[in-house]
């Protein structure tokens, strides 16, 4: 997606150790404009897989899965990192890395919001690794749920995340894929 392909060229700031800064747009201020037109664009990948709930993770994930699930008109489930008094005691719950803390951060839903039977998409900022979005995916099978697909803004294609998450066999999609990160220069896949 030329849109935030071109963002992150303006505004990203590769950190080193595979970090990449994107807080002007997506991370800590966000851009409503680019998160709508990617909520669009990820609901025509995904129409065809019939979903029926969009998950992602906090709190990064949640302006793209929203959008996302405006446009498929279906819900969306965040996974808490902590457990609030609101929450029932028997709860979904794995574990993650998290890349930018580096350390393991809960993932906590509630069954009352995944049930199952659930037709699940996933959205997510970033997949690198695929460890975010593992612990995702455990989730939604924890829930007895069904998943259809998985999406993330900007995949960093040398982390190998996605060879791990097509073994799942339901399709893959990025809106920017990185190739390389060296020093202040970022090679994105020819679309």
């Amino acid at each position: 997606m030329q849109q935030l392909i071109d963002l992150i060229q303006k505004e990203g700031l590769y950190l080193g150790n595979g970090i990449l800064k994107v807080d002007s747009f997506i991370n800590h201020q966000v851009d409503p404009h680019l998160m709508e037109d990617c909520g669009r664009e990820f609901a025509r990948l995904f129409a065809d897989t019939h979903p029926t709930r969009v998950l992602t993770a906090e709190i990064s994930g949640i302006a793209p899965a929203l959008m996302t699930a405006r446009y498929l008109d279906i819900p969306v489930v965040y996974a808490r990192k902590h457990k609030p008094i609101t929450m029932p005691d028997t709860v979904y719950l794995t574990v993650a890395p998290s890349h930018t803390k580096g350390v393991m951060v809960d993932l906590i839903v509630s069954p009352e919001y995944l049930p199952p039977g659930e037709r699940v998409l996933i959205i997510d900022d970033f997949l690198a690794s695929g460890a975010t979005i593992n612990g995702l995916v455990r989730l939604t099978q924890a829930a007895g749920a069904t998943l259809v697909g998985i999406g993330a803004l900007i995949e960093k294609e040398f982390e190998g995340g996605r060879a791990k998450l097509e073994q799942l066999g339901v399709p893959v999609h990025s809106l920017a894929c990185i190739t390389a990160m060296d020093g202040e220069q970022l090679t994105f896949k020819e679309e």
